[in-house]
C-alpha cells in the first residue's frame, strides 16, 4: 500500500460512502481526509445490520458535508487522479444512482431507505 502524503488527492469509504478529498493530516492507522465530492451516497438504516427493516432504530445517514473532515481507515483510502467534481453535483448524482438502486430492490429496506433518502434530498437540495 502506497503511502499518502497532506494534499494528496485521494478516495476514501467512510462507512458505507464513498467520497473523494484531500488528505489533510496522516494519523498511525487513519488519513484525516476534507471532503470535496461524493461518489457514494451512505446507505440508510442499521449498520451492524445491513438491509434489515427490524432493528432497533432505522438511521437517517447523510453524505458527509463539503469541506468536512472524517478520519479514514488507511486501508480504505486510494489515490485519484481525475477531475474534481462540483461537490453538490457529486452529491446529487449519488442521490439519483442511489434512488434507482432502491426503486429496483423493492424490498422492504429499500422502501423504508428511498423515504429517508427523499426527505434527505429536500434538505440537500431546497429549492
Amino acid at each position: 500500500m502506497e503511502e499518502k502524503k497532506i494534499g494528496d488527492v485521494v478516495t476514501g469509504i467512510y462507512k458505507t460512502g464513498k467520497y473523494i478529498g484531500v488528505v489533510t493530516d496522516i494519523r498511525p492507522m487513519h488519513y484525516l481526509v476534507q471532503v470535496k465530492a461524493v461518489i457514494k451516497h451512505p446507505q440508510q438504516g442499521d449498520l451492524h445490520n445491513p438491509k434489515q427493516v427490524d432493528v432497533q432504530i432505522f438511521h437517517e445517514r447523510r453524505a458527509l458535508a463539503f469541506n468536512e473532515q472524517t478520519n479514514v481507515p488507511k486501508q480504505m483510502v486510494k489515490s485519484f487522479d481525475g477531475d474534481m467534481p462540483d461537490y453538490h453535483q457529486s452529491l446529487q448524482k449519488a442521490v439519483i444512482a442511489m434512488k434507482q438502486d432502491l426503486e429496483e430492490m423493492n424490498t422492504e429496506w429499500a422502501k423504508q431507505s428511498l423515504n429517508r433518502l427523499l426527505v434527505l434530498e429536500k434538505e440537500y437540495f431546497p429549492k
